[in-house]
């Protein structure tokens, strides 16, 4: 009696470690996305206007940033667009997701805070929320690419406009 029960308890055993051997085989395989901060620089294009004086589309740079934070979907940023009369500076925090091996699409929110409000950014004319949508891909041993576009809310003195910038640079990854 005793062997019985010790052979039905093996095979029982067996049969959910090979039950959970196959499941685990059949459940799709997340991709991994980049992990890690950076820094980096490039381009920034405002692409519209408010529709006065001093707040026309502008071409600049931007120094960008991620600070991942270990274990959590989400990520704090900063980026700073100048060339312009003035420089945006805009802390923000997004939501990562992986789409593919080393590569995060994005998503969040922030502020943009004008140095000198009424002078022209990439991203209007006075202090205004900002929405976030972006991709990051490290396309080598610790270089970073990004895009993004940014959304700033009710961005223009003396206009209820949105501006819109758009964003682009290399980074190294640390």
């Amino acid at each position: 009696m005793k062997i019985a029960s010790l052979t039905t308890a093996a095979l029982v055993a067996s049969s959910i470690i090979f039950s959970a051997g196959f499941a685990s085989a059949q459940q799709p395989v997340q991709p991994r996305g980049m992990n890690g901060s950076y820094i980096g620089a490039g381009v920034a294009a405002g692409v519209t206007n408010g529709g006065q004086q001093n707040d026309a589309a502008l071409l600049g740079g931007n120094v960008q940033g991620r600070a991942a934070i270990p274990n959590a979907p989400v990520s704090l940023r900063g980026s700073v667009l100048f060339g312009g009369d003035a420089t945006a500076l805009m802390p923000m925090l997004t939501y990562d997701a992986p789409i593919a091996k080393n590569t995060n699409v994005y998503l969040g929110g922030g502020y943009s805070f004008i140095t000198e409000e009424g002078k022209s950014t990439q991203l209007g004319n006075r202090n205004a929320p900002v929405v976030t949508l972006g991709a990051e891909s490290e396309v080598a041993k610790n270089t970073v690419i990004y895009g993004d576009a940014k959304w700033g809310i009710d961005a223009y003195e003396n206009s209820d406009a949105d501006a819109l910038s758009f964003q682009t640079g290399i980074g190294l990854r640390f």
